[in-house]
């Protein structure tokens, strides 16, 4: 567990009032459990330990500084039962709300009951769940999209002619099954996927299915892959290959990304913030609790697609 102490400001809601809200978003009684003297005290539980999380982290410490607020945060490390745990330990810190990066869309069922029981409300941030009665909120990040603005720059490219595409996908479960579901179903006709296989988010891992898979399909043509790290990883294996003209498009806009998209070893990749993401889940969650404020329930990240005609249309991925 680690915790990341900020200053505290009381925020303009009563006790019976968090309760009221609880009730309504989450469906169980509340004691009107925080820190001390109504000021607001977030957990936050994340995901696993790329640089999108270490990005999101630092986006969430700096935006819970910047509302006065107090910040617990623990790392599931890709792990649906140490997600489970870390929700425990949250709630006995007796935080204000949770806020969540799950591993795995499926663990949000457990993790959401056992907030509910506790009268603690939870706010997700990536991802949305079909029945969000028993959610405060989520700044959510259309991940079929971002697979279909993939294939859509794939369709651009291939313009009608007949094509091949490899995928390397994450880890199975949230974020990844979304990316890869939405890039094929807006994959055009002539476009066939002839391989795919997990990289679990793991560099090492994508560089042994990239080599695996230029080997069965030497006449590849493109690869989407799942994060940018990967696709390092995955262009250094189809270079090493004799597989230098497979084009790659991929996900995040980091800032190397971004540079692989100006230098060519990426064709494009989908940006979306994580630095948006962590601010957004921040400034939602602490207005959430003051219903006074008016903040939407759910907020969508913006997403662009980069290629080399718009890089300076890429928005800052992670804070300095």
């Amino acid at each position: 567990m680690k915790p990341t102490h900020r200053s505290r400001r009381t925020v303009a809601v009563s006790l019976a009032g968090a309760a009221a809200l609880v009730l309504a978003g989450c469906g169980s009684e509340d004691d009107g459990a925080g820190a001390a003297g109504g000021s607001v005290t977030l957990g936050f539980v994340n995901g696993s330990n790329t640089h999108f999380h270490s990005c999101l982290l630092k986006a969430v410490e700096q935006e819970a500084e910047t509302q006065d607020a107090e910040v617990y945060s623990a790392n599931s490390k890709q792990d649906a039962g140490t997600e489970l745990s870390n929700i425990e330990d949250m709630i006995s810190r007796n935080v204000d709300a949770l806020i969540v990066q799950t591993v795995n869309v499926d663990a949000l069922e457990g993790d959401i009951a056992k907030a509910k029981n506790a009268g603690i409300p939870i706010y997700l941030t990536s991802v949305a769940t079909d029945d969000m009665a028993d959610v405060l909120g989520a700044a959510v990040v259309d991940l079929k999209k971002v697979g279909a603005l993939d294939a859509g720059w794939i369709e651009k490219d291939a313009a009608g002619k007949a094509a091949s595409v490899g995928i390397v996908a994450g880890a199975p479960g949230a974020a990844s099954d979304l990316l890869v579901g939405g890039f094929k179903d807006a994959l055009p006709k002539n476009v066939k996927v002839v391989a795919e296989q997990p990289g679990m988010f793991n560099p090492a891992k994508a560089q042994d299915v990239a080599e695996n898979m230029i080997q069965a399909h030497s006449d590849l043509d493109y690869a989407f892959v799942a994060n940018e790290e990967m696709a390092f990883a995955v262009r250094k294996a189809f270079d090493a290959a004799g597989a230098k003209d497979v084009k790659i498009v991929s996900v995040n806009g980091t800032e190397d990304g971004i540079a692989a998209v100006e230098d060519g070893r990426l064709s494009a990749t989908v940006a979306n913030s994580a630095m948006t993401i962590g601010q957004t889940a921040v400034k939602s969650t602490v207005g959430l609790l003051d219903e006074r404020q008016g903040v939407d329930k759910i907020s969508d990240i913006p997403l662009v697609l980069v290629t080399k005609d718009n890089v300076s249309e890429a928005p800052q991925y992670c804070p300095k």
